[in-house]
């Protein structure tokens, strides 16, 4: 991958955001990564609790819950991809580790940093739904290159993994009734 801007933080950054897949490859491989990929799922966090905080009656606590959330998220959403990939998906071709997918999936999360224009009326809600689909893409992007398979394999792994994270913190929320803290702001 070419060194843009000489610092391999944003260089990573700004390929997973161009769905570059060398820049997927290098945080698979890189394990001292881990810490920059948790950094991207925290901003991202940060950036959709803060546009979350513009509307709805949401205070401080929705937003540290929406923080809780998007880590919980992140780390089901990453696991059950791993194990759904690795068995139901895999391939020959199929090798990968636990930290490689969350690696590549937290990365994933950086067109979520769009979501702190949340709070913008009709505008901050057309910004979120790009930047929803623009995580998908990478996340399956992320997925097939952490998984060395298809992108056929790849979109149907994500969207297997997606329902557990989701009943996850559905099942939460019913249960300590934070459904509008957590739920909200992790999805």
């Amino acid at each position: 991958m070419q060194r843009a801007t000489g610092n391999p933080f944003g260089d990573r950054f700004l390929g997973v955001l161009r769905l570059d897949p060398r820049a997927y490859e290098e945080v698979e491989h890189d394990q001292s990564a881990t810490t920059q990929a948790l950094t991207v799922v925290v901003l991202a966090a940060i950036a959709q609790g803060i546009g979350a905080l513009g509307g709805d009656g949401n205070d401080g606590n929705s937003f540290i819950g929406g923080i809780i959330g998007a880590l919980l998220v992140w780390v089901l959403f990453s696991i059950v991809a791993y194990f759904v990939g690795t068995t139901l998906f895999a391939t020959p071709n199929t090798s990968a580790t636990i930290g490689q997918v969350l690696r590549t999936i937290g990365f994933a999360q950086a067109p979520k940093l769009l979501l702190v224009l949340g709070f913008i009326p009709v505008l901050g809600g057309l910004i979120g739904l790009v930047a929803w689909i623009w995580f998908f893409a990478t996340s399956i992007v992320a997925l097939r290159q952490a998984l060395d398979f298809t992108t056929g394999r790849a979109v149907g792994t994500a969207i297997v993994a997606l329902i557990v994270p989701f009943l996850v913190l559905l099942f939460l929320g019913i249960l300590f009734g934070i459904g509008g803290i957590i739920f909200g702001l992790a999805f």
